[in-house]
């Protein structure tokens, strides 16, 4: 009874051991995925800002064109184009960004839980 009593006693610590080290996993690996969501959105929101200082050109460039009949309508016009590649950039990295980062599962952490869950199912049939 006593030799039951002990496997039980290291049964329950191991266990408590195990579901310990698989939370500390999936919160790193959740930190992980944060950061990789968070970088992305940053960029998406500064291509947003450079989006609107091209439009804000653009926009120069209209007024200049329609105002003056000048060609300083031209390097208005440069610029904004200029700025639109620039944010275009940003936005295709952001989105890159973003989708690397997966959903917010901790795929890693859930396939170990459940070999491990599997394992000790396997142990208590023998």
């Amino acid at each position: 009874m006593n030799d039951t009593h002990k496997l039980v006693n290291d049964l329950s610590e191991q266990v408590s051991r195990l579901v310990r080290d698989e939370l500390r996993l999936a919160r790193m690996e959740l930190q992980e995925k944060g950061r990789h969501a968070g970088f992305g959105a940053g960029l998406f929101g500064a291509a947003g800002v450079v989006a609107l200082f091209g439009g804000g050109a653009l926009v120069a460039a209209v007024v200049m064109l329609l105002a003056l009949f000048l060609p300083g309508w031209v390097a208005a016009a440069i610029v904004a184009v200029v700025l639109f590649i620039v944010a275009a950039v940003l936005g295709l990295t952001g989105r890159k960004q973003v989708k690397r980062a997966g959903p917010p599962v901790p795929r890693e952490t859930l396939a170990s839980v459940r070999a491990d869950i599997d394992m000790v199912k396997e142990k208590a049939r023998r």
